[in-house]
């Protein structure tokens, strides 16, 4: 590759950062509520692999400058706002509300990140 990509504004690095915690403590989160079965858990499982999976290419994007990452921001922020008020729904669980901080953290990044020009 000849050319170079500038570097990450810092703004941008730390939404992917917080993208890939996301993404890791969905991953974590799915083990425990599979452990749990029944339905409201299903629903729960649908919005924590919706987020995995959103946050995780989100990041990517991010990472090699697609000019749809705004757009990519935009969907995680809500991928990540359902994914923490379906955690919200076991407010007894540590583990859930570890995950709803982490879901909500990000999404607040990728709101600003999807206002903003990449």
């Amino acid at each position: 590759m000849t050319g170079t990509m500038p570097a990450m504004s810092k703004q941008m690095q730390d939404c992917v950062d917080a993208c890939m915690s996301c993404h890791s403590i969905c991953e974590e989160t799915m083990n425990s509520v599979m452990q749990m079965g029944g339905q409201a858990q299903m629903q729960i499982m649908r919005a924590l692999m919706d987020c995995a999976e959103t946050t995780r290419m989100c990041a990517d994007m991010m990472m090699r400058r697609s000019p749809m990452s705004a757009d990519m921001c935009a969907m995680c922020a809500k991928a990540c706002d359902l994914c923490a008020e379906a955690c919200m729904s076991m407010p007894d669980d540590p583990q859930m509300m570890r995950c709803a901080e982490a879901c909500r953290r990000c999404a607040e990044m990728c709101r600003t990140m999807a206002g903003a020009t990449m």
